[in-house]
């Protein structure tokens, strides 16, 4: 690890490692299948994390087996930075920009932010999804803690409390209407965005179930040193008290730009398809596991992919190593 990591960029362009697999991504998903690969303890495995994901955002995730308090991505990630290194798995930090099929072994060739190249026999993209959101003072170390992004996740947080939805048009009000379920104290404070209007329908919801909205631009959000939001501060001075918030813009980035590259099969919304059982796309030698996939965004579920797609991974590398034999 410390050799090729301590490599010039001129050096990686020159005299390119080969991998039997390179992991696209150090978040969640990607880690757990570097551990998993690394307990195989047969391959020579790369994990490229350009350290920009939603795991290194996130606060708290309160939903995960073993951890009722929460744990930290952060905290998380520094766990697996650590098991990696544990089981001699590789780790360097870099944004993967391009990607290519290599003419042998049908193998790929990657190409870092900085010009690196990278060279692999197989592939796991593990790139994730960025959430699109405002630059609001106060609003990130607030994410996980008492702003949310994820119903699914983090809905129970704000059973039966006043809670706002800060987001636009359509996006915004169905999240409102979502959370219903955890409580009907909410307020729908809408941002101006001419892309993405509120729907006279779903205006109409809203009135019919009782959640008031109206365009208030937000200034900042307002919290204490833990990461508690208090409330926020409106363009016009105004402030809300409020202990939690949803954020809900739409637009998400979805990181699926070397899948495309790649010739990998994607869903209408960007999300890379793979095959249920193994977690490879349509080209082979070519794994998607994580927020990319097409499956719900969650923690858990993207561990998960990355175990499933990182086993997968090790018995086409045994085929390939017994076909060459």
């Amino acid at each position: 690890m410390e050799k090729f990591a301590n490599l010039t960029t001129s050096e990686k362009k020159e005299f390119p490692m080969t991998y039997d697999c390179i992991i696209v991504g150090g978040g969640l998903a990607g880690m757990q299948a570097g551990i998993q690969l690394g307990r195989y303890a047969s391959h020579k495995v790369l994990v490229v994390d350009s350290e920009d994901g939603r795991s290194t955002l996130c606060r708290n995730y309160r939903n995960l087996l073993g951890y009722p308090g929460g744990v930290s991505g952060e905290t998380i990630r520094q766990a697996g930075r650590k098991q990696l290194g544990d089981y001699g798995i590789e780790l360097v930090r870099d944004r993967i920009t391009d990607a290519e099929h290599l003419t042998h072994d049908r193998g790929f060739r990657l190409r870092g932010a900085d010009g690196a190249i990278y060279e692999t026999r197989t592939a796991l993209l593990a790139t994730g999804v960025m959430d699109r959101l405002p630059d609001w003072p106060g609003l990130l170390p607030c994410l996980g803690l008492s702003v949310f992004v994820c119903p699914d996740c983090d809905g129970y947080e704000i059973r039966g409390r006043e809670t706002l939805v800060l987001g636009s048009g359509d996006v915004g009000a169905n999240m409102a209407l979502t959370l219903l379920q955890w409580t009907d104290r909410l307020l729908y404070l809408r941002q101006e965005d001419a892309e993405h209007p509120l729907s006279p329908e779903l205006a109409q919801r809203l009135a019919a179930a009782g959640i008031p909205h109206r365009v208030a631009p937000v200034r900042a959000v307002m919290a204490a040193d833990d990461g508690a939001m208090t409330g926020v501060v409106l363009q016009d001075g105004t402030e809300l008290a409020a202990g939690r918030a949803f954020v809900a813009f739409g637009g998400n980035e979805v990181r699926s730009q070397l899948a495309g590259r790649l010739g990998a099969r994607l869903h209408e919304n960007r999300h890379v398809w793979s095959d249920p059982r193994t977690k490879m796309t349509s080209v082979p030698r070519l794994w998607a596991a994580g927020d990319i996939a097409f499956h719900s965004e969650q923690a858990t579920v993207a561990m998960g992919e990355g175990a499933q797609a990182a086993i997968w991974i090790h018995k086409a590398l045994l085929e390939a190593n017994e076909a060459a034999e």
